[in-house]
């Protein structure tokens, strides 16, 4: 179990943590939720122990491997592949060590602990991850030169997966995949065999991947049971019961007050009045909860233009000499609501360029109205903004016209107070600095936004704001996100782009999701070779045998163990007052519980057969030549 007892902790005096508590029990799937600066980063950097707290504890299971993606993986010539098999320095010391090793219990061990790490099925499981995660199986051979920061970003995070720590903390792990790779790092990490640790804003990985709700508020920590919806069911509730609570309370203060006003002079009620002014003052205060501000986005509304705004026919784009998309026969009017899908390198990102007008094409005739304004929000925000200029400065270059305090009331519209607007963009969190590509996007009333992965970096608040903007926008909305939610509420017509070509897709996003998933599951991983195992001898050692022995002891008891799991769940289940409505959540962890020990069962009975296998052919007789002649006499 991970447990914060009464933590203190603060930044330049600020406190972020103040006697907070919560308990998050060995193996569950927790996704961590607040308002940026609520201190969610510094809470890993507590529980990795890398800042010390100024009062209270965490306490971590004994010797528990805790680990996250901190930074990028270097540029080198390692292979991808073996980048991420070295990220498991457990493995790789065991299978350096079963080289040389000699005496038989260490060899017995080492092959156990080998076999319950699954270590025989490392390039596979390794392959498979990279896969997921957006890399062809040409790409996983490659060196970690060949490819950009953002990839290696999602190489850092293959091996962090892979070494399957104990503890697994992720901060914002979506902000660099595709739709595509969130969502199978949403599939995998709903099935991952320990603990998890999630910062996140998207409601879809806090909903399909988690089984509870880390929520840091008022500098506490509170833990709720279920994924992100239920959560917000649950805390609105809470929030109305509070405000009746001060509602109540203020009636009943001022009516005391009213009391004492009245009566304070009068020599006959003072001793009344009195006591009343100190049941007043014995009043605690009910605090209302900081609310994250939802910051309403207010896109300015254009001006209508006849259709089509945009039509493309035959076009081609690309870079240089190489082409990326090629005949292209699109039209855009503008009450569409497009969501562009395809995976990673498939050409969304050029189309978006494009369409902004940030491409030319190299072929083919594109035709836009003759008033189209378009706003386009990149990907990579910071390389539309000066890192060095203000966003003050950035504003007032657009309306050079405007008196300070319009251009100040329009970056307050985006969430940037006073202090914001006079910083410069390098120093802008990266929420802050969507919010002021937003408003640099939409300042000029456009009839088309073109908007690539604009909920990077916003919390949850901010891109509910985005989605009401969106939605009480009339112009024309061209997205590509990972977001499934904000593309269920906002998309109406899906453009799949694929294999150079950009075509309607006809089916939904739940089928779209399904089908990923459905393919990634098939997708048959590389065959794992047990590369450090030494060269077979014609006979087994008698200390090879023993270890193969002590092998198959070791998973008959693990698979032991998971039965007598097994049944104690089965009982539990078997509860009739588990079933109460009221006990929906309890029953909700049960069941996971349940299909967890279900498929370690599974997973572990695979193991305690090919330990078996392997042991009765290292016992085998070997056939002499005399021996072969008999029984090919006998035969």
């Amino acid at each position: 179990m991970l447990s914060f007892r009464d933590i203190s902790y603060a930044v330049a005096g600020k406190p972020l943590f103040e006697a907070a508590s919560a308990d998050i029990p060995e193996g569950h799937k927790v996704g961590v939720v607040g308002r940026n600066g609520t201190g969610k980063t510094t809470l890993f950097r507590l529980i990795r122990g890398e800042l010390p707290l100024d009062g209270g504890t965490i306490e971590l299971p004994r010797r528990a491997r805790i680990g996250g993606v901190r930074q990028e993986v270097p540029s080198s010539e390692v292979s991808l592949l073996d980048t991420v098999l070295a990220a498991d320095t457990e493995r790789a010391a065991l299978m350096a060590e079963a080289e040389t090793a000699r005496d038989p219990g260490r060899i017995a061990e080492i092959q156990t602990r080998l076999a319950d790490i699954d270590a025989w099925s490392a390039e596979g499981r390794a392959t498979q991850i990279l896969r997921g995660l957006g890399f062809t199986q040409a790409e996983i051979a490659m060196p970690c030169s060949a490819f950009s920061g953002g990839w290696r970003m999602r190489v850092a995070l293959a091996g962090v997966l892979f070494a399957q720590p104990d503890v697994l903390l992720l901060d914002e792990p979506t902000n660099y995949l595709d739709l595509e790779g969130a969502l199978w790092l949403e599939a995998y990490l709903a099935k991952y065999p320990h603990t998890v640790i999630v910062i996140s804003h998207d409601r879809g990985l806090l909903n399909r991947s988690v089984g509870a709700i880390l929520h840091l508020e008022d500098r506490k920590l509170t833990l709720y049971q279920g994924g992100y919806d239920t959560f917000a069911r649950t805390r609105a509730a809470r929030l109305a019961a509070r405000e009746a609570e001060i509602k109540k309370q203020d009636t009943r203060r001022a009516h005391l007050q009213s009391f004492v006003d009245r009566f304070r002079a009068k020599a006959t009620k003072a001793r009344q009045a009195q006591s009343r002014l100190k049941m007043i003052e014995r009043m605690e205060t009910i605090q209302t909860p900081q609310e994250a501000a939802l910051r309403a986005f207010t896109f300015p509304e254009p001006e209508e233009l006849p259709p089509p705004i945009l039509t493309m026919e035959g076009a081609r784009v690309g870079y240089g000499e190489r082409v990326v998309l090629d005949r292209l026969d699109l039209r855009i009017d503008q009450d569409d609501r497009i969501a562009l899908l395809g995976r990673n390198g498939e050409g969304k990102s050029t189309l978006s360029k494009l369409l902004s007008g940030r491409l030319e094409t190299m072929g083919g005739r594109i035709t836009r109205a003759s008033k189209l304004r378009v706003g386009y929000f990149a990907q990579h925000q910071v390389d539309e903004l000066r890192v060095e200029e203000t966003a003050l400065d950035h504003v007032r270059r657009l309306r050079p016209d405007e008196a300070p305090a319009r251009l100040r009331a329009r970056l307050a519209g985006f969430g940037l107070g006073a202090e914001q607007a006079d910083m410069t963009v390098g120093a802008l969190s990266g929420g802050q600095k969507a919010r002021l590509s937003l408003l640099i996007a939409t300042i000029d009333a456009p009839h088309m936004l073109v908007l690539d992965e604009p909920t990077n970096h916003l919390d949850i608040e901010s891109r509910e704001a985005l989605v009401e903007a969106l939605t009480a926008y009339s112009g024309a909305v061209v997205l590509v996100s990972h977001d499934m939610h904000l593309l269920g509420l906002v998309a109406d017509r899906l453009w799949l782009v694929k294999g150079g070509r950009v075509a309607p897709y006809d089916d939904d996003l739940d089928a779209y999701r399904n089908m990923l998933l459905a393919r990634d599951d098939d997708r048959p991983a590389k065959p794992a070779r047990p590369r450090a195992e030494a060269p077979k001898a014609p006979r087994p050692s008698r200390e090879a045998v023993m270890a193969l022995r002590a092998e198959v002891r070791s998973c008959e008891a693990r698979v032991g163990k998971l039965a007598e799991m097994r049944e104690k769940l089965a009982t539990k289940l078997a509860d009739p007052a588990l079933y109460d409505a009221a006990r929906g959540g309890e029953l909700e962890t049960w069941n996971r519980k349940y299909a967890e020990v279900m498929d370690a069962t599974a997973k572990a009975e695979t193991l305690w057969m090919t330990a078996l296998e392997r042991l009765e052919a290292a016992e085998a007789p070997d056939l002499s030549q005399k021996d072969r002649a008999a029984a090919g006499a006998g035969s």
